[in-house]
């Protein structure tokens, strides 16, 4: 889990290469790695879900691979990846509130640091959320309409 890979990177990386990471350095590790993953798998079942057909009509043409994969198949899967692709970049803004373990202020740290001062838990709670519902909604809202556009250009 991401919140596991946060710790052994900001805690444990450091004592394998005998020099301290930065907070920031280590969260942007730890979501890169643990989103890439994610990412990488939507993208590989994406091109995988291209009927085995358009590679063997693009090989009769005479494509080399990477024409192929550029011209024919990625159009397709780009298609289809795009709603998962979406989901998982929500899914990151979200799960970006977990750095706050290691002391770097993102959103939630600093709704922690306000609460400290004023003492009014709810009303900051409640800003912290409408500003994560904001910037959820924001992105589904764009993916949409970038799913909009991909459709009709077909």
């Amino acid at each position: 889990p991401l919140l596991v890979q946060t710790f052994l990177i900001f805690y444990g990386l450091p004592s394998l290469i005998s020099r301290p990471i930065p907070a920031y350095t280590a969260a942007i590790l730890a979501l890169s790695i643990n989103s890439g993953a994610y990412v990488g798998e939507i993208v590989r079942s994406g091109i995988q879900s291209i009927d085995k057909g358009q590679w063997e009509a693009s090989s009769s043409l005479g494509l080399s691979g990477a024409q192929t994969m550029g011209l024919i198949i990625l159009p397709q899967a780009f298609r289809r990846i795009l709603p998962p692709l979406g989901n998982e970049f929500i899914a990151l803004l979200k799960d970006s509130s977990l750095v706050s373990i290691i002391a770097l202020e993102e959103l939630v740290r600093k709704g922690q640091i306000i609460i400290g001062r004023t003492f009014r838990p709810f009303e900051v709670w409640l800003a912290v959320a409408v500003i994560y519902f904001v910037m959820t909604f924001a992105v589904s809202r764009l993916v949409s309409v970038v799913e909009k556009r991909v459709v009709v250009a077909r």
